[in-house]
């Protein structure tokens, strides 16, 4: 699983120029499931999402996570983040997971953020989207679990 996790001042997602979900300051995960993953490696990732210390302190220094600072979280679905591109210039996305599972362990994320306790956005599985984002920083970083 792979996620791209930005940390934001706000965010949205529309599809077919409705706006379907919002959020304020915390996270904007964009989210590729891959095929070997698992129910356990949502819960991994939900963990380390929400517990990755990429918030500033009171000396500024990335000391807290999103729970930390009661952010907010949107979840985006995007499987190109798992895309193949070493050879040639067009992306492969056979290192993707299969649309049926990658949209069952999606929601499994969802369902997992949503115990947390903090405003969960989601964007939607296979829609063509339009996320909007205002970066804090920039401040962006690459996680990978695998199962």
């Amino acid at each position: 699983m792979i996620a791209l996790l930005q940390r934001v001042a706000h965010s949205s997602v529309s599809v077919d120029n409705s706006e379907i979900a919002a959020t304020g300051a915390g996270l904007l995960v964009l989210l590729a499931v891959e095929p070997n993953d698992t129910e356990k490696t949502c819960a991994s990732m939900v963990r380390k999402i929400s517990r990755y210390r990429i918030f500033s302190d009171q000396q500024g220094k990335m000391n807290l996570s999103l729970l930390d600072t009661n952010g907010e979280l949107m979840l985006v679905p995007q499987f190109t983040l798992a895309a193949d591109t070493g050879r040639g210039l067009r992306p492969s996305f056979t290192s993707a997971a299969d649309p049926a599972e990658g949209a069952r362990l999606f929601d499994i994320v969802v369902a997992r953020a949503g115990e947390l306790g903090c405003v969960v956005g989601t964007g939607q599985f296979g829609a063509n989207m339009q996320v909007s984002l205002t970066n804090d920083g920039p401040v962006t970083f690459l996680l990978r679990e695998s199962a």
